[in-house]
């Protein structure tokens, strides 16, 4: 899968299945809609059209169904009819799923995604999540070859048409941002630490035009930033708050991204059993670099900033013990009482640098933050506190339509909030009761620095669980981002998807007919 390339096209051209392997996949209704004609090209002469109805009146998709159509060099896959309501409609998922298991093998091979306009960009990105970057398998070093999937849609309304290359370049980005992002999870420690997250942030500056804004080391203390110093002080490589900027002229607001970005947490507070897979503790990070690229690269209209906060949690001879008191970038103390919750502390540094530094209007933080996310809300959805309910019913919307899935917690800090009462500081890090909505208080621990009475936009995302899929990065986390603001984007394929703003007012048609004006000037 690593060295896979992965081209969106407005047709994937004709050929034959045993030259060009294909597999076909969408909705059973949508497949039925599909005319022989349409396809044809790409599975003659080994499948004939008695063949291809054939297969169409085998499937009994529950979820799902797939059906080869010859030998091993063609196929077709039906998603599930029906979703329910927090599910997205495109089921993404179940995408991801049937790629990985029904795509033949081969060094040139087709998807035909069969799908309404609507599900385009969700079902994109799910295509992107199986095709991970990141290998050190001995065998992949040996090939040198690339393999090609070259990915067609097809659209099943009436006034379908083939997408243009401004959809095409969004669907392209949008991929290679969770083909990023994912490659970053993937990546173990010993390749991934502090210094090479910043070469990743530095990259993706050049690529932009940008340069990056780093605090770094011994530099974090002098200026205040307790919390992301006192985690990352002991580790070899040292901690970082590093941003990247986007300030186009005549921008309205000002939107902060702030990811966690724990490379790997080996405080005192952890024992070795749960070790194993903790190299995705910078998911957060990585999923907002990811969507920063691909954002600006579409255009953004509104200045946005990246805030990445970067530290190993590790062991050593001045690293942080239960009991220290740290002093954070709000002037608050923090009484550490488990050294494991390291997340929200470097968090609480970042969200306070875009209110204050940055003078943010909104603020978006997202992070791998508690394994308490996939008792909450499951394996799927991000858990979503907000102290804003506009904003909480935007971020499910934009989950359905990105395919990222999301699901509120409860905002309630009167009660939950006491959980972190400490004698002698501020307050602690970590919760007294483990059993009174942990992930919510870890949320409140964050938005506690910035004040429960801030006036701006504060979201809170936990992808703890929907991070990774089994041993695999999911780049979860880019999809939803590039949704929830895609209000403010140049792009008319994020309008389309967004839940804000004016395009979520408008019906689908008059979408449409501004989006193709907008094509044309």
């Amino acid at each position: 899968m690593a060295s896979v390339v992965l081209e969106f096209k407005p047709s994937a051209g004709d050929s034959e299945p045993q030259n060009r392997p294909v597999l076909i996949i969408g909705q059973l209704v949508n497949l039925q809609k599909v005319g022989w004609n349409q396809i044809k090209g790409k599975l003659q002469p080994g499948v004939s059209k008695e063949t291809w109805q054939a297969a169409l009146g085998a499937l009994n998709p529950n979820p799902t169904d797939s059906c080869p159509l010859y030998l091993n060099h063609a196929a077709v896959a039906a998603l599930p009819s029906r979703v329910s309501r927090h599910n997205s409609p495109s089921s993404a998922h179940f995408v991801t799923r049937l790629v990985r298991s029904c795509l033949p093998g081969g060094s040139n091979r087709c998807i035909v995604m069969v799908c309404e306009h609507s599900d385009v960009f969700a079902s994109s990105c799910a295509i992107a999540r199986a095709f991970p970057l990141f290998t050190r398998r001995s065998s992949s070093s040996r090939r040198a070859e690339k393999k090609n999937v070259t990915v067609e849609f097809l659209i099943v309304e009436q006034d379908s048409s083939t997408l243009d290359a401004a959809e095409l370049e969004c669907l392209s980005n949008a991929a290679d941002g969770v083909r990023l992002a994912a490659r970053i999870v993937d990546t173990p420690c010993n390749e991934m630490n502090t210094d090479h997250f910043l070469d990743e942030i530095r990259a993706v500056g050049t690529e932009l035009g940008i340069t990056p804004v780093i605090i770094r080391g011994e530099e974090l203390k002098q200026k205040g930033f307790g919390g992301i110093y006192g985690v990352g002080k002991a580790a070899e490589h040292p901690p970082a708050l590093a941003v990247l900027s986007h300030k186009p002229d005549g921008a309205t607001q000002t939107i902060a991204w702030v990811g966690k970005g724990i490379v790997y947490p080996t405080g005192l507070s952890c024992t070795s059993t749960t070790m194993p897979g903790m190299k995705r503790d910078c998911g957060g990070a990585a999923a907002i670099l990811g969507a920063f690229r691909a954002t600006v690269k579409q255009g953004f209209n509104d200045n946005l900033h990246a805030v990445f906060c970067l530290a190993e949690n590790a062991v050593g001879p001045i690293a942080t013990r239960p009991d220290d008191i740290h002093t954070l970038y709000s002037g608050k103390t923090v009484e550490i009482n488990n050294t494991d919750a390291e997340g929200r502390l470097v968090l609480a540094d970042g969200v306070v640098y875009a209110s204050k530094d940055l003078s943010a209007d909104i603020i978006l933080d997202m992070a791998t933050l508690t394994g308490a996310q996939g008792i909450s809300t499951g394996k799927h959805h991000a858990a979503v506190m907000t102290n804003n309910e506009q904003w909480e019913t935007a971020c499910v919307r934009a989950g359905r339509s990105s395919g990222d899935l999301a699901h509120p917690l409860v905002y309630c800090p009167e009660l939950h909030f006491s959980e972190f009462t400490s004698a002698v500081a501020d307050m602690k890090n970590s919760v007294a009761d483990r059993e009174n909505a942990q992930s919510s208080c870890a949320g409140l621990f964050i938005g506690s620095h910035l004040g429960f009475d801030w006036p701006g936009v504060w979201v809170h995302v936990d992808i703890a669980s929907p991070v990774h899929a089994g041993e695999r990065a999911t780049g979860f986390g880019v999809a939803m981002l590039m949704a929830l603001f895609g209000q403010a984007s140049d792009d008319c394929t994020l309008n389309n998807v967004s839940p804000l703003g004016a395009a979520a007012s408008m019906n689908e048609d008059q979408m449409e007919r501004d989006c193709k004006r907008r094509r044309l000037v």
